[in-house]
């Protein structure tokens, strides 16, 4: 460029007059090619060379000697007596009568023969140091610190960058990863910006906002570097459990670097360093985008009034989950099947189903208890007959799913019992209480847990009638029986909704067998995803 030519024989104000002058007048000058320049005019370092040219003067270099071919010329004929008789003497005369080393010397004497000006010094030598009494003189940066950055921005597309004011200085926040400036690679976080296409920022982010909603194409930034070291993103994957809708949300940061996810979505979480807005994509492809963080999640919930009052037995706040740590892992067989729902659902029915038409793929416990048998009952068809105080030790060991009292007798399921259900070769159908998921969704029992949920009023009393005419039922439930099964359904789903792998309306019984047989053999042939705590 000329105008780089230039600088070698005029002053710097004059090259900047210059520069003026063909930006406005210039046909064939790039305007972001010259603002790039005089950017570079203006850095501290150009202007401390041109200030301070006399003083940065140094001696010249001088050479050690300037006549090292008569030098090689003497060693030559030193050697020539002893290269017949010593091979090292004759090595090293061939090396230096070697065309390509008598050239380099050559050239070394032509140019120690010549005065030579020292190099400039290192940038490093003009940093001004805080003087002894403590007061600074508002001194520029230093002068290696500032760099131009030209970037290119594409109309319509976010760059993926959010900035806050610190200190007085518009300061680069976070950059969203996967985003166009951190494909770039020319930002980081910590990075001051000082000047967009040659217009001050200082600490008003409006002026950087006008200048890139105004361009398209190259930007070029004058900035302040962080030299923040850029850490490759962890695998983190998060299975969210509530929905989350950025244009919604009145504390995020900017609305348009959100991301936008429902229930049931798999994010990879890729930055967390901000205690507040994490970045995160969605698996299956996108841009990356900020999502609540845990922490915040949580303190805006513990402001928002439950919309379900829930007894402190049945559901405690703090075991809200809002994302769960997920692995991806290839298919595999489930080892129980649990079924949850109010009474009056269904659950029973559906697991009579299962056991009837499939008894090789299906099988359940035997329930235990301290009754006495009636008569005519078998040991091990119903019921598994053991002692109180027998019943009493094994509760107090934790060798029960879970377990109470009716009519002065216990009863429970003992774990031992679902364990010998999976060694035969047979997924064990469990209708548990809510509770024993906490007990259950682990790598031990590998559940796959099915939600039957509570239809309409008029439509669960509709079943009711249905099932009292085909004699499935002996009981005609009351509109008050039929309202608290709608009731603790709804319960069920606000406290262990983030625990079901499938809800259902158990309005069909063969349809809802059916959905849940092609449900399980889904999660078998397809690779999954499942609590981190499954496979680590």
């Amino acid at each position: 460029c000329c105008v780089c030519v230039c600088f070698l024989c005029v002053t710097v104000p004059q090259v900047l007059d210059m520069m003026s002058d063909s930006t406005t007048s210039s046909t064939t000058a790039n305007d972001l090619d010259l603002i790039y320049l005089k950017g570079i005019m203006e850095s501290p370092l150009v202007w401390f060379i041109h200030t301070h040219k006399e003083s940065l003067k140094e001696p010249h270099l001088s050479p050690v000697r300037e006549n090292n071919v008569e030098l090689l010329q003497e060693i030559l004929r030193d050697l020539d007596p002893f290269t017949h008789r010593s091979g090292t003497a004759a090595e090293l005369s061939r090396i230096l009568t070697q065309p390509h080393f008598q050239s380099l010397l050559e050239t070394h004497d032509s140019v120690a023969s010549q005065a030579c000006d020292s190099p400039p010094p290192s940038p490093c030598d003009f940093v001004d140091h805080e003087p002894e009494d403590g007061h600074t003189n508002n001194q520029h940066p230093p002068p290696d610190a500032i760099r131009m950055v030209g970037i290119r921005k594409v109309a319509g597309e976010h760059l993926g960058v959010t900035f806050k004011v610190e200190g007085g200085e518009l300061v680069i926040a976070r950059i969203l990863h996967g985003g166009m400036i951190d494909q770039q690679g020319l930002l980081h976080v910590g990075d001051i910006i000082k000047e967009v296409n040659g217009r001050e920022v200082g600490r008003d982010a409006r002026v950087l906002q006008e200048e890139l909603q105004a361009t398209s194409g190259s930007v070029v930034l004058k900035i302040l570097p962080s030299y923040h070291e850029a850490i490759p993103p962890r695998q983190v994957f998060f299975k969210c459990h509530y929905d989350y809708d950025p244009a919604n949300d009145n504390l995020i940061p900017c609305k348009e670097a959100g991301l936008r996810f429902e229930t049931g979505d798999i994010l990879q979480i890729v930055n967390q360093d901000d205690v507040n807005w994490w970045q995160a994509r969605h698996v299956e492809g996108g841009s990356t985008g900020l999502i609540p963080s845990q922490m915040l999640e949580e303190k805006r919930k513990a402001f928002v009034k439950i919309d379900v009052e829930l007894a402190p037995a049945e559901f405690d706040r703090h075991e809200i989950l809002l994302y769960e740590e997920v692995a991806k892992v290839p298919p595999f067989k489930r080892k129980t099947l649990i079924l949850i729902g109010a009474q009056g659902v269904g659950r029973r029915r559906l697991k009579n189903n299962l056991l009837l038409k499939d008894p090789q793929l299906f099988g359940t416990t035997i329930p235990y208890t301290s009754r006495k048998p009636k008569k005519g009952e078998r040991e091990s068809r119903m019921y598994a007959f053991t002692s109180r105080s027998k019943m009493d030790t094994d509760i107090k060991n934790g060798r029960y799913l879970e377990h109470g009292e009716y009519d002065g007798s216990l009863y429970g399921i003992k774990i031992d019992s679902i364990h010998e259900v999976v060694e035969a070769g047979r997924i064990c159908i469990l209708d548990a209480n809510p509770q024993s998921l906490k007990v259950l969704r682990t790598s031990e029992f590998l559940p796959y847990v099915v939600f039957l949920q509570s239809p309409d009023f008029e439509v669960l009393k509709a079943m009711n009638h249905s099932a009292v005419d085909a004699g499935v039922v002996t009981k005609t439930l009351t509109d008050e029986e039929l309202q608290r099964t709608c009731s603790e359904s709804a319960k069920m789903q606000a406290a262990y909704g983030h625990y079901f792998d499938l809800s259902i309306i158990n309005d069909n019984l063969d349809e809802t067998y059916r959905t849940v047989k092609a449900a399980l053999e889904t999660v078998s042939k397809n690779p999954q995803w499942v609590p981190v705590t499954w496979v680590f």
